[in-house]
């Protein structure tokens, strides 16, 4: 991220009679190009306002109404290239015009010698509105219109509508409102992952606590619990339907001539790396939150919060609940969750669910007791008295699944040097992974041995053989 501090003041600068006379020109040729429904007056306008506010040497920031209209063509624009275009554009500003930002982010000199000092731009636009949670800011009818920022309710709708739309049984490439949707989501996360991150990095919660995402999930427009279950939906079904569409382009490429009536080859590429990308955001919606949850429940410890905080259920907690309850969902959800460390404490978690618990324990700060780890559950399953009773409750398959993916997170970990114990570490963790695997195997002897299993397996022993 450029740091606006280093910046001449021009950028910031809205422009006076000469940016006033720019703005009405780009309006006026965004008007002509409504009127007339013409595709390159659209572009034109989306070029004038990349040129005038990145491109140029002395860049403004767009006003509102320049905004208003970019958001708009995101929401509403009825070609590929104007929807990719204005997305692609409302990431740049982001960019080049953070929201929040911390004045020591620069290498300078100067910002070496002085506190580092968390800017916020008070006044500036945003797709979102959630700061108006005892107010009728938005009428409703100006709720509806695609150009205003979306409310919390909003929000819920849409995660909604996504979820609606991925668990549809024929999904058609050619709906163009389930790519503005998916397109919409990811400029959303980016916006609430440049308020969250600078606050969250300061490490103090009255900063924390006014960050977008933690008043819009306190906010009392959504159900918040029924949101994280339709977005633990909208994962795991994306990701289905990203390897349905991988397979699809695949016939595509070698039988172009057949292609199917309901698949637009330029919509179905497009579609299939926005499918991807919604993933991808979804992930890091999943762990900005358990990011929050982490520092309320510090800010909670320490005396920091106060009842104005309120009361919600951590992710994590919703997170093991689903996965419990819809069982097939677990390995989807663990191939798909990228972030290590999240991804190794909600295995070991889901698994300590099953397991006979060590009869004094203490907590972490995350709520989870000090001994959860993920090594002591490998020594708990490599007994087969102990095997025998977790795979009774969650059965040999998903057993599997979660210790490979937690070998594959706990490896990630050691490999990035974020653990005691060096090469030593590694050789141990491998040591009980596959003692664990074989206990797994010969308490279960007709289980399939999955290729992440195998993958994990081979990766445990190739790392033995190297340290002996």
């Amino acid at each position: 991220m450029e740091n606006p501090s280093n910046m001449s003041s021009g950028r910031l600068n809205r422009g006076g009679e000469g940016g006033i006379g720019m703005e009405d020109s780009m309006l006026a040729m965004l008007d002509a190009s409504e009127a007339h429904d013409a595709f390159d007056d659209r572009i034109a306008f989306l070029d004038a306002v990349r040129a005038s506010s990145i491109i140029q040497k002395h860049r403004k920031l767009p006003t509102g109404k320049i905004f208003r209209a970019i958001f708009r063509m995101l929401r509403t624009g009825k070609s590929l290239e104007v929807i990719m275009a204005s997305y692609k554009l409302l990431l740049d500003l982001d960019k080049h015009f953070p929201r929040v930002y911390s004045t020591g982010n620069d290498n300078s000199k100067s910002s070496a010698n002085s506190p580092s000092k968390l800017v916020v731009a008070e006044k500036a636009w945003s797709p979102l509105l959630v700061f108006q949670d005892n107010a009728n800011s938005v009428g409703e009818e100006s709720k509806k219109q695609p150009d205003q920022p979306l409310e919390p309710s909003s929000f819920h709708d849409l995660i909604e509508e996504l979820a609606e739309l991925s668990s549809e049984t024929e999904f058609q490439a050619s709906n163009m409102k389930a790519l503005q949707n998916m397109l919409l989501f990811q400029y959303l996360v980016v916006v609430l992952e440049g308020d969250f991150l600078p606050r969250n990095a300061t490490m103090n919660w009255n900063m924390q606590r006014e960050s977008m995402l933690n008043i819009l999930l306190g906010s009392r427009k959504i159900n918040y619990k029924s949101m994280m279950q339709d977005c633990l939906i909208v994962f795991c079904q994306l990701s289905q339907l990203q390897n349905e569409l991988s397979n699809h382009l695949e016939i595509q490429k070698s039988t172009e001539s057949q292609l199917s009536k309901h698949f637009h080859t330029a919509l179905s590429f497009a579609l299939h790396e926005v499918v991807k990308n919604t993933c991808v955001s979804m992930d890091k919606f999943f762990v900005m939150i358990m990011d929050l949850d982490i520092s309320r429940k510090k800010a909670d410890l320490e005396g920091h919060t106060t009842r104005a905080d309120g009361l919600r259920k951590p992710l994590m907690d919703i997170l093991l609940d689903q996965l419990a309850y819809s069982i097939d969902t677990v390995p989807v959800f663990l191939k798909t969750f990228s972030e290590p460390k999240w991804k190794l404490e909600i295995v070991v978690q889901y698994l300590w669910k099953y397991m006979t618990k060590p009869s004094a324990r203490t907590r972490k700060s995350n709520g989870s007791p000090e001994d959860a780890t993920f090594e002591v559950a490998l020594k708990c399953i490599s007994n087969k008295t102990g095997t025998k009773s977790i795979t009774k409750k969650i059965g040999p398959d998903v057993m599997q699944f979660l210790l490979a993916f937690g070998f594959q997170a706990r490896l990630s970990i050691l490999s990035e040097g974020n653990a005691e114990g060096g090469v030593n570490a590694l050789a141990d963790l491998c040591q009980m992974f596959i003692s664990a695997f074989e206990s797994l195997r010969s308490t279960n002897e007709s289980m399939e041995i999955f290729s992440i299993g195998k993958e994990a397996l081979f990766t445990a022993a190739t790392i033995i053989s190297m340290k002996s």
